[in-house]
C-alpha cells in the first residue's frame, strides 16, 4: 500500500469511531515518521560480495557467493564443478570471480569467527 492509501484507511477507521483522536495522530506519526524504504541498486548489491578469507580451499569463491546468498557453501562448490564437467565454464568463471572479486579484510573474517564461535 501506498502512504496515501495508508493515511486514507486511517482516516476511515477514525470517522468510523474504530480510532479515537490520540490513537489516530499515534498511528498517523507512525506513517509519517517511518522512513521510505529505498532498494539497493543492483550494482550497490553487489559491492557487498567479497571472496572468503577463512572458509576457503582454493580462491574463497565459493564460500563468498555462499555468504552472498545465504546458500550453502558446499552447493556453489558443486555447481562449479557441474559447470566445469558439463562444458568448463565452471573454471573460466571461478578464475574470473577469484580475480574480480575482492578478499574481504581480515577484520571482517575475525568478527565472523568471533560470532560463529560465542553462536
Amino acid at each position: 500500500m501506498s502512504l496515501a492509501q495508508d493515511l486514507e484507511n486511517l482516516e476511515q477507521l477514525r470517522n468510523r469511531g474504530s480510532l479515537s483522536e490520540a490513537e489516530f495522530a499515534q498511528a498517523k506519526a507512525r506513517l509519517l515518521q517511518a522512513p521510505a524504504a529505498t532498494p539497493l541498486s543492483k550494482v550497490s548489491a553487489l559491492n557487498g560480495l567479497r571472496r572468503s578469507a577463512t572458509d576457503r580451499w582454493l580462491g574463497g569463491v565459493c564460500a563468498g557467493m555462499a555468504r552472498f546468498t545465504g546458500l550453502d557453501t558446499w552447493l556453489w562448490r558443486l555447481a562449479f564443478t557441474l559447470m566445469l564437467i558439463l562444458g568448463g565454464t565452471g573454471l573460466l568463471l571461478y578464475v574470473l570471480m577469484w580475480i574480480l572479486v575482492p578478499l574481504e579484510s581480515t577484520e571482517d573474517a575475525r568478527t565472523l569467527l568471533n560470532n560463529v564461535v560465542r553462536g
